[in-house]
């Protein structure tokens, strides 16, 4: 695809990145899937913290913080708005408002990726009968790009930008980072750089405190359902 008819992909938000990350390049499988709805709030939950639109109190430690609506006006896109809507409804603790936010929001994700052309669609059946579907990569300049600027945070020492670091820190937190495919940098100086980002070590506090915040929900719910999960085999 040639740089004319590339699409225009400077309104994507911290989610759609997280899931193209996420997403393999063949599409064959997502990483991190089993709490995928844990990450991809987060990310909403975070971008709404960068952009002053939410707050948290500092009341009790189960679950988390509750999360309170903050500001004014309608927000620029309507992911975040149906976010926003869902934290003023009703006042939660961040742990399960990761969970009223990103249930099923992987289908969401996927068809706006889809429709900016940064995937597509491929239906196909397994052994003539099952029908399976992928979203392998479309146009992979904009993910370059992205992976290019997470290298340089994690192995050249780079300061991040807020939204560079929310997607590090969620990544971390999440514990889908060194699955990756294509890999990301996993060695011992990356693992430090991006334990560091997802605690807020790398920023003005104001910012980075919103980042690290929800990055500790996801680590903790993260752990909290892969226990589950693991007890669930046993």
């Amino acid at each position: 695809m040639t740089r004319e008819t590339a699409p225009d992909s400077t309104d994507l938000l911290i989610v759609d990145d997280l899931m193209l990350l996420l997403t393999d390049d063949d599409g064959a499988s997502v990483q991190g899937a089993g709490t995928l709805y844990y990450t991809l709030g987060g990310a909403v939950l975070t971008e709404l913290a960068l952009l002053g639109r939410v707050q948290t109190d500092d009341s009790g430690i189960l679950n988390g913080p509750r999360v309170l609506p903050a500001g004014d006006g309608p927000l620029p896109d309507p992911l975040l708005q149906a976010a926003y809507d869902t934290i003023a409804e009703k006042t939660q603790r961040v742990q399960p408002l990761l969970v009223a936010i990103g249930a099923d929001l992987w289908r969401v994700v996927v068809q706006r990726l889809t429709e900016r052309g940064l995937l597509r669609r491929e239906e196909r059946r397994v052994l003539g009968i099952f029908r399976s579907t992928r979203f392998p990569a479309a146009d992979e300049q904009h993910e370059t790009e992205l992976r290019a600027r997470i290298r340089r945070v994690l192995e050249d020492g780079e300061a991040p930008d807020p939204r560079t670091a929310a997607i590090i820190g969620l990544l971390s937190a999440s514990g889908a980072m060194p699955s990756l495919r294509p890999p990301l940098p996993w060695h011992s100086v990356t693992v430090t750089r991006a334990k560091e980002i997802e605690r807020g070590q790398w920023g003005p506090e104001a910012v980075s405190s919103a980042v690290a915040r929800t990055a500790a929900a996801v680590a903790a719910a993260s752990a909290v359902a892969a226990i589950s999960a693991s007890t669930a085999r046993g």
